[in-house]
C-alpha cells in the first residue's frame, strides 16, 4: 500500500483542485490589500469573508479576487494530506514572510 507521501507525489494537484472542506488558504494567510468583505485586508488566522459554508472561495475566478490569492495555487507541498497540515504549512509561510 502506498504511503501518504507517495500518494501526494503520484497525483499532483492542479490549479482549482482544492480539497473539499479545507479553506486553509482563505484562513491562514494575511491579506494586506482591500477586498470584498475586508476593506483593510485581513489578519492571519482570520476567516475570509468570501469563504462560503463549504470552505470554498466565492471569488474564485472573478476579477475581485485579490492578486495575492490568485497567485496562491493548490500544491502537494502546501495542501499536505489534510486541512491541519495545510494550515500549519501556510502559518509557517506567513511567519517566514512577515515584514
Amino acid at each position: 500500500m502506498a504511503t501518504a507521501t507517495q500518494r501526494r507525489t503520484a497525483v499532483p494537484r492542479r490549479a482549482g483542485d482544492c480539497r473539499p472542506g479545507c479553506g486553509a488558504c482563505c484562513i491562514a494567510p494575511s491579506i494586506s490589500t482591500p477586498m470584498p468583505g475586508h476593506p483593510r485586508g485581513k489578519a492571519a488566522g482570520e476567516r475570509c469573508a468570501s469563504l462560503d459554508g463549504d470552505y470554498r472561495c466565492r471569488l474564485w475566478g472573478r476579477p475581485e479576487r485579490p492578486c495575492c490569492c490568485a497567485g496562491l495555487q493548490p500544491s502537494d507541498e502546501m495542501c499536505g494530506d489534510d486541512r491541519q497540515q495545510a494550515i500549519t504549512w501556510l502559518t509557517a509561510l506567513e511567519r517566514a514572510t512577515r515584514p
